[in-house]
């Protein structure tokens, strides 16, 4: 019976995935055009982020969006395939739950955000 519960969540992953990224990718928003200064300024305070995600996660496409809208160059790190990501967010971060924002901070200390609504937050008060 487990077997047939996990088919059946699979199949409908598989459906509704590229449903999912197509429109993601039909609407994706504009981000802010700002002078090359203020730009080079925003890149490097993201420079020391990175979000690890699940490409078609509801969550990470709403943290993904938000980042585009504010031009923001933060590395997107795949943790769904991707093994090596996988094991740094659960040895990082402690579990494997997405979107997770990495934070380095100044004094190389790596400070973990879990939440999509915080780490939009985060992003809007620290790096916009």
């Amino acid at each position: 019976m487990k077997w047939l519960i996990r088919t059946f969540f699979k199949t409908i992953r598989a459906i509704l995935g590229p449903i999912i990224l197509f429109g993601d990718w039909i609407t994706t928003p504009r981000g802010i055009k700002r002078s090359e200064n203020e730009q080079q300024q925003i890149d490097a305070i993201t420079a020391n982020m990175r979000l690890y995600q699940f490409k078609t996660c509801p969550f990470c496409i709403k943290v993904r969006r938000a980042i585009k809208r504010q031009s923001l160059n933060i590395e997107f790190l795949d943790a769904q395939h991707n093994q090596e990501h996988r094991e740094e967010l659960m040895q990082g971060g402690g579990k494997v739950k997405v979107p997770c924002l990495k934070i380095i901070d100044d004094e190389g200390n790596d400070n973990w955000l879990y939440e999509s609504s915080q780490i939009i937050d985060y992003l809007q008060d620290n790096a916009a």
